[in-house]
């Protein structure tokens, strides 16, 4: 993550020396790509401990059909 960090100040510091002010379609991309990696390594860390919760509180409720 600090890679990604690191790679949109210096995109950024770019951007500034050529008096531009807005975000580039290069910046927008790396940081969609951060936060993809972001929610897939949750999603792969908590995944299963997030199931059994939802399934453990499924039953707590007693949600009957």
């Amino acid at each position: 993550m600090l890679f990604v960090l690191n790679l949109i100040a210096a995109l950024h510091t770019r951007v500034e020396d050529a008096k531009d002010r807005g975000a580039t379609a290069t910046e927008y991309a790396i940081l969609i790509v951060g936060i993809a990696l972001i929610v897939a390594v949750g999603a792969a860390v908590f995944g299963g401990a997030l199931s059994d919760w939802f399934k453990g509180l499924g039953k707590t409720l007693k949600i009957s059909s």
